[in-house]
């Protein structure tokens, strides 16, 4: 996406994914039950995209969205004003968390809140206490693919399309021997060469992405050897 854009369901390459986004856009219709949703897979694969587009729908409608993940510090205060419940990457969460993630899916289910989360694993998997683990798996529990190959590359070429860029075959070869279809990173990426090549006035070459890995590689996401 493009760089300060909000994810939404438009924007995401569905590729094998595309009954998940089909039930996520089902679950925004007016009157839809408030049926919990949980999506689990590997990192990379959508899920935070998924939920951010899901919540931008619910705002659009004017409604409230309360967010939580692990970088969150406590406490987690649930609103009875809230549209939508998000618990992203669960796995991740601390003792104190997971109490304050089981509060919060009890007041948004009083509430009849829909409740949208994430995490790497299935629910019955998580590492959590089994409250919480229990309710996650409450709803729809729907696994989130990696795309294929040919898909990445759809996907960094219609982001480079809305971003004004012209991607060569030999950069998204480049990207992709790196980040394989793992797409968070892979957009990542993309968007920091964008700005690279707009401080250095130079079209993306590899050439460009080599140097731009070279000189961010003390962050611990671009390390590598050429």
């Amino acid at each position: 996406m493009a760089s300060g854009s909000v994810p939404t369901f438009d924007t995401f390459v569905a590729g094998p994914n595309a009954m998940v986004l089909t039930q996520l856009r089902s679950a925004c219709e007016p009157g839809a039950p408030t049926t919990p949703l949980y999506l689990w897979g590997n990192q990379g694969t959508g899920k935070t995209h998924l939920l951010r587009a899901l919540a931008h729908e619910v705002q659009r409608r004017g409604e409230l969205v309360g967010w939580f993940d692990a970088t969150q510090p406590l406490p987690w205060v649930h609103d009875d004003t809230w549209g939508l419940l998000v618990l992203d990457g669960c796995e991740a969460y601390d003792a104190p968390q997971q109490h304050a993630a089981f509060t919060l899916f009890v007041g948004a289910t009083t509430q009849a809140t829909l409740i949208a989360a994430s995490g790497r694993l299935p629910p019955v998997d998580l590492p959590l206490r089994e409250d919480l683990r229990s309710r996650l798996g409450w709803g729809h529990v729907m696994a989130v693919q990696a795309l294929s190959e040919a898909e990445s590359r759809a996907a960094l070429r219609r982001e480079a399309d809305q971003r004004g860029l012209f991607l060569s075959d030999e950069v998204i070869d480049h990207l992709l021997h790196r980040y394989a279809r793992d797409l968070k990173y892979l957009m990542t990426q993309l968007a920091q060469l964008d700005e690279f090549a707009m401080v250095h006035k130079r079209a993306i070459t590899v050439p460009l992405l080599k140097q731009m890995l070279a000189e961010t590689s003390d962050d611990g996401l671009t390390r590598a050897l050429f």
